[in-house]
């Protein structure tokens, strides 16, 4: 039956997609589908009872998968995203039993308020599901170098990786993990202390050469010789947080103002040793990288491109002529109040700071507002 309804034309479908919701559970009632008679729920072909899960949570799925054989092998090769973030206990009995039937699964989020992920259970994912690019398992505190391992060898193909939380990873793991993970394009390690380290940074610069984006938020043992490993490994890095990595100076931005130059957002959070240099590098990238003036100037690419985001807030070297340069040269980059995208709290000599909006009228302002200076 499943066989004979692959190749139902898409208008069709639609149609006793609504036929069949009208009838409910109702026997009474009979759809046709190129010759198929659907009297009973169990009779529905795979394509159409895709599209009836699609419109349910995902605790509705996994009850679905249980009814019968058909919905159990229709559901189990055609679902490609789950979340279990709903589960408040025995999340990791759940993934024991779910992974060998869902292996077609491309995105997977087991984030989780209270850890309850183990090792046996990440293991379990990546045996089974091979095909999986994005996988959330923040906030895992259970869970040791042996899960990074697992999927090093189970999930070759992973995009995006999110192990924000997980404080028991090592940086020897890590750099084990992009060996093999090398199409990684989204990372976040916030609160990764012992994972995120220079000799893991070195190991994504060297390995992951398609990152574009990664979190390390309070990972204070990042520092230099990691950063500028990343820059030269990633060129194609759009966004960085590094707040809270107090030991990084300016080579670190430097070097991500110099080789980074799609970078649209940069967190520099409580970087105390951040000074004026590096804000003059990140200005100065951006005219340097100006296209020829006698290149046709398609006002998509190089008006779009540049700083969107910064976070320069506690960074108390910093001097206003410096950030205003900075502030000139990346017109993304607002400190008015319906725009903030230049965050400097905590920044005093910074007051002067001003974006544009404070001399250019801006349609959403009122008439009696006055620009804001930076926080």
């Amino acid at each position: 039956m499943v066989g004979e309804a692959t190749n139902l034309r898409s208008e069709e479908l639609n149609f006793c997609f609504e036929k069949l919701m009208m009838v409910g559970g109702n026997n009474s009632g009979v759809v046709k589908m190129k010759g198929l008679a659907i009297t009973e729920w169990k009779d529905i072909p795979m394509e159409l009872l895709l599209r009836i899960v699609s419109l349910v949570d995902d605790r509705t799925v996994i009850m679905a998968s249980g009814v019968c054989s058909g919905w159990r092998d229709a559901i189990c090769l055609g679902l490609t995203y789950l979340s279990l973030s709903w589960c408040k206990k025995n999340m990791n009995n759940l993934v024991l039993s779910l992974a060998p039937k869902f292996t077609k699964l491309q995105t997977l989020v087991l984030r989780q308020d209270k850890p309850q992920l183990e090792d046996n259970a990440v293991e379990a994912i990546a045996n089974s599901c091979h095909d999986l690019q994005d996988l959330d398992l923040s906030k895992s505190f259970k869970l040791s170098d042996r899960s990074l391992c697992a999927l090093a060898l189970g999930c070759p193909n992973l995009i995006k990786l999110n192990i924000s939380g997980c404080t028991a990873f090592s940086d020897h793991a890590l750099a084990y993990l992009t060996e093999y993970c090398r199409k990684l394009k989204i990372l976040n390690l916030c609160g990764c202390v012992k994972a995120a380290t220079d000799y893991a940074l070195q190991a994504i610069g060297r390995n992951c050469s398609e990152l574009q984006s990664l979190n390390l938020g309070w990972c204070e043992n990042v520092g230099d010789v990691g950063v500028m490993s990343l820059a030269y490994g990633c060129p194609d890095l759009r966004s960085l947080d590094l707040c809270g990595c107090v030991h990084i100076t300016d080579d670190s931005v430097i070097a991500l103002a110099n080789r980074c130059l799609h970078l649209i957002s940069l967190g520099l959070y409580y970087c105390r040793n951040i000074t004026d240099r590096a804000m003059y590098s990140l200005a100065q990238s951006r005219v340097k990288n100006k296209p020829e003036m006698w290149e046709p100037m398609k006002k998509s690419r190089y008006d779009e491109e540049g700083l969107k985001s910064l976070n320069i807030s506690q960074c108390t070297a910093l001097t206003p002529s410096a950030v205003q340069a900075l502030c000139d040269t990346f017109p993304a980059l607002h400190t008015c109040s319906w725009r903030h995208s230049l965050v400097m709290s905590g920044c005093l000599n910074l007051t002067s700071v001003h974006c544009a909006c404070a001399i250019q009228p801006h349609p959403h302002r009122t008439a009696n507002s006055i620009p804001h200076p930076a926080h």
